[in-house]
Order: C-alpha cells, then sequence, then structure tokens
C-alpha cells in the first residue's frame, strides 16, 4: 500500500469533531484552566464594550442565554428519554442537579423558595467557577459575573416553556466570600 492510499483511508485519518457522537457522555469534563481562561477572554470583550456596571451584566447574561439554549438542547438530545416537564420545581430540580453538574461538575448548593413571594426561588452556589478566577476592578465592586450563569438558567427556563427574569447577585459570607444566589422570577401568564 502507498503512502497515498495509506493516508486516504478512514482509519488512517484523524476523526473530526464533527463525527463524534453527541451521545457519547465520557469524559465530559471541561478542564477548569481552559473554561477559566475562556471566561476571562469573554468578560474582557464585554467590558471593553460596555457603558456601566448594568450593561456589562447584561452583555454577560446574553453570553449565557446563547450557552444555554444550547446545553439545554443537548442535555434533551443526550436524554433521550426525557420528556417536557410541566412543574416548576421539576424544572429547577433538574436545573439545580443535572445542568449545574454538567456544567460545572457539582450541583448547585441550595436551591430554595422565596418566603417573600410564590413566584420566586434561588438557587445558590457557594464557589463558583465563574468567579474563582477572575479579578474585578475596584471600579465595578458591585458587579456579579455571576450574570452569565443567571443567562444560562433564563434560557433553559425560557426554553422549557417557563418564562423567567433570572438575576445574580453575590450574597457573600465570612464562610463563602465568592457565593452566588441567583434569584428566578417567573412570569405569572407563564406559570
Amino acid at each position: 500500500m502507498s503512502q497515498s492510499q495509506a493516508r486516504s483511508t478512514p482509519s488512517a485519518r484523524k476523526a473530526n469533531i464533527l463525527d463524534r457522537n453527541l451521545n457519547k457522555t465520557k469524559n465530559t469534563e471541561v478542564s477548569l484552566s481552559a473554561f477559566s481562561f475562556l471566561f476571562s477572554e469573554m468578560f474582557q470583550y464585554a467590558q471593553k464594550r460596555a457603558n456601566g456596571i448594568q450593561d456589562l451584566e447584561k452583555r454577560l447574561s446574553d453570553f449565557g442565554y446563547r450557552v444555554g439554549i444550547r446545553m439545554l438542547e443537548l442535555t434533551v438530545f443526550r436524554e433521550r428519554n426525557s420528556r417536557r416537564d410541566t412543574r416548576v420545581l421539576n424544572v429547577l430540580s433538574f436545573i439545580h442537579s443535572t445542568i449545574w453538574k454538567s456544567l460545572f461538575g457539582k450541583p448547585a448548593d441550595s436551591l430554595e423558595k422565596g418566603t417573600e413571594n410564590d413566584d420566586e426561588y434561588m438557587i445558590s452556589d457557594n464557589e463558583p467557577n465563574i468567579s474563582k478566577f477572575i479579578s474585578v476592578p475596584k471600579e465595578l465592586s458591585q458587579l456579579s459575573a455571576g450574570a452569565f450563569t443567571a443567562g444560562i438558567v433564563e434560557a433553559i427556563l425560557d426554553g422549557s416553556q417557563f418564562p423567567a427574569r433570572v438575576t445574580a447577585h453575590a450574597t457573600g459570607n465570612d464562610q463563602f466570600p465568592v457565593r452566588t444566589t441567583l434569584l428566578i422570577k417567573f412570569d405569572k401568564s407563564g406559570k
């Protein structure tokens, strides 16, 4: 067999990423350093184009929304036996455990119902990967980098037919200084 024939045979070629099976769930863990680098670059990109903290959080949330739509699609595809949840708590549990674990390697630390309003829930992460490796300038100290995660959750809820507004809030304490809580407020019309 000549060298040119060996190169053209399928077994000799490298597998193209587009040829890989989406159902393959082996080794789905993403390198934390790669994730941190990409998030840092995305953060800097958004920061250069933003006019203030609210605009920056909106841009991060928009980036997260794009990721969330794709994450929902991929997760539903991988779980072929999945069906559309029709209860709020089921969807929130799905996000709290399955989605969070797929994205961050562990489930979220808590899922709570709001005490003031029936249509509010909170998902908290004591040590979010989003906030671990970024340094926020002093003039942006009120910024919550968790806006990216809020965008992901909002997209998954919208895609699951539960329209909601999701915002990220820094709720750090002495034990968990970078703790982030996502406040989920469902639209009354979509419930």
